[in-house]
């Protein structure tokens, strides 16, 4: 299967500047079951320390959710996934992120919402034993002058 070679400006984890406004807007309008992965398992370092991106343009596509250094993107995948075309088009999507580095871990939008343990242990188990980097140390706050 064939697919899109991506334009050799893109840099820094392969960031697509021209789908930021569409990502902007998709992180303002979440799904329930995106929400509440990002809430209860994603945000804040919350996932072994890494830090997670919500909608993350890469390449032509954007990522539910992306941890750049070791190459993992997390989809939340609703009802509309279901059909035979939207099948492929995942496919050929997770082809094109996988010859980028990127490994994907889809999860239904009830699978999420109903069985949140389950998913947060799938991501840490995956995170565990593919990870090749460390999470970064803790932000250190600087102190406001006054």
């Amino acid at each position: 299967m064939k697919h899109e070679e991506a334009p050799r400006s893109w840099s820094h984890y392969n960031y697509n500047r021209h789908l930021k406004d569409y990502a902007n807007h998709n992180r303002k309008h979440f799904t329930k079951s995106a929400a509440a992965l990002w809430k209860y398992a994603l945000r804040n370092r919350n996932m072994l320390g890494y830090q997670f991106r919500r909608e993350r343009p890469i390449g032509f596509y954007i990522a539910d959710f992306a941890c750049l250094p070791i190459g993992l993107v997390i989809e939340v995948d609703g009802i509309t996934h279901q059909n035979k075309k939207q099948k492929a088009y995942d496919k050929r999507r997770d082809l094109f992120l996988a010859d980028l580095g990127f490994t994907t871990l889809r999860f239904s939008s009830s699978r999420v919402l109903n069985d949140m343990e389950g998913v947060k242990f799938q991501i840490a188990t995956w995170i565990e034993e593919h990870a090749t980097v460390p999470p970064p140390k803790p932000r250190r706050r600087r102190k406001k002058k006054e």
